[in-house]
């Protein structure tokens, strides 16, 4: 009897893992097309926050991000009038073993990061969709005839689910949840974490997009030399002190813009900055994708990569530090990108071929090193870029770099961003 009734709470759990995952696919499409409808009514555009920005006329890329900045801020000054309660984090819900979340303030969070996004905030659109597809879950966990850590296991998979779908890496949505919502290796969420991974990548692959998020050129395969991997070394220390750079930017801004309490026209004066910026240089619109994409075909001339990455840090510490609710990760990793890019065409200046490495090459392997020294979860970031980009032959560069990153950003007595890398906190 009690092995039915065993097996009988595996299957109640497998099948809370599988519709986890259905509705992690469907917080992110969700989220996109509300993100995408924002933009086209301030673009006429949608799909490419960098290609609206420039079909506008300059004075327009200026009015965009601070109309939106104002309506997001408007939406968080609102709406702490009419959420009770302060907003729980899921990474928080996650390690403490609760899966009741804030349904007000997740509505109210999901709005105000609409509008964000949807007008050329300097942010990334995944982060709210993970925050939605584990709220989904909060309730799915709730709802089913199961017992508390079974609960807690089903909000972990809408974690995983959310990160699945959003990143199109399914493995990196199943490592981020044992790295970082967890902390550690739960045997017992291991098998519907993979479920619910699977389903919603799946049903992403399947409906939305059938191709790794970066589509990149075939490369020549890799011989891992004495110099490929003494260039990873120091491409990832040198990320690590990069990446402890970028959070302490990221923190004066957010000090800096604390000052102004009004959240409407804190977020308006962050729209505004990007704003500006974009008027010389659009391509700081967005999360970085279309950059990055650039960046990972080559043949880009340095001075654009450096003029680029430059605005791009700037906008994102505006951004970021106004309140605007949304992702670090994607601008984390156009930092990565265009550094490693810079990196890469100076080595083969100097070295030629010798270095046994390209700017290409080196974008990889700094996106993955400045991700795992801004968020502290380097195999996450390991397996991430490789799935992202799907150059498997990179695996080990990637790997040191990856843990070179980490021990200097730590070493230095670096934190990751408000303990969760993915959501902002406002």
């Amino acid at each position: 009897m009690n092995d039915q009734k065993h097996v009988g709470d595996i299957a109640k759990l497998w099948l809370a893992a599988c519709i986890s995952g259905i509705l992690g696919a469907l917080a992110m499409y969700l989220f996109h097309s509300l993100s995408n409808a924002v933009e086209w009514l301030f673009t006429g555009q949608i799909g490419s926050l960098v290609q609206g920005a420039k079909a506008i006329p300059p004075w327009a890329r200026i009015v965009v991000p601070t109309t939106g900045g104002i309506l997001a801020g408007l939406v968080l000054q609102w709406g702490e009038k009419w959420a009770s309660g302060p907003h729980i984090d899921y990474i928080d819900a996650a390690r403490d073993g609760n899966v009741v979340l804030n349904d007000r303030t997740n509505v109210v969070r999901t709005l105000s990061s609409m509008f964000s996004v949807g007008s050329g905030a300097s942010i990334g659109r995944e982060g709210p969709m993970v925050q939605l597809s584990a709220w989904f879950s909060s309730h799915l966990a709730r709802l089913m005839p199961i017992g508390q850590e079974a609960r807690n296991a089903v909000l972990v998979c809408g974690i995983a689910a959310g990160v699945a779908s959003a990143y199109h890496a399914p493995v990196a949505g199943v490592v981020f949840v044992l790295e970082l919502a967890l902390g550690f290796f739960s045997r017992h969420a291991v098998a519907p974490v993979l479920i619910s991974a699977v389903t919603a990548s799946s049903l992403i692959f399947w409906m939305i997009e059938p191709m790794p998020l970066y589509i990149m050129p075939a490369h020549a395969p890799l011989t891992v030399t004495p110099a490929v991997l003494l260039t990873a070394l120091f491409a990832g220390a040198t990320s690590g002190l990069i990446g402890l750079s970028l959070l302490k930017l990221l923190e004066r801004g957010k000090s800096g813009f604390g000052k102004i309490r009004a959240p409407w026209i804190r977020l308006g004066l962050g729209g505004l900055i990007v704003g500006l910026i974009s008027v010389p240089v659009p391509d700081v619109w967005g999360n970085g994708y279309d950059v990055v994409s650039r960046v990972l075909n080559g043949g880009l001339a340095w001075n654009w990569v450096l003029a680029v990455l430059i605005a791009k840090v700037a906008a994102t510490v505006s951004s970021n530090g106004s309140g605007a609710i949304g992702g670090i990760f994607t601008p984390t990793l156009f930092v990565g990108a265009t550094t490693g890019y810079l990196m890469g065409t100076a080595i083969c200046d100097l070295a030629g071929p010798a270095a046994g490495t390209d700017p290409v090459m080196m974008s990889i392997i700094c996106m993955t090193a400045m991700l795992s020294a801004v968020t502290h979860a380097p195999l996450m970031a390991i397996v991430m870029v490789i799935e992202m980009t799907s150059q498997f032959q990179l695996v080990l560069p990637v790997m040191l770099a990856s843990g070179a990153a980490y021990a200097v950003s730590t070493q230095f007595g670096a934190k990751p961003l408000y303990g969760n890398p993915i959501e902002h906190h406002a």
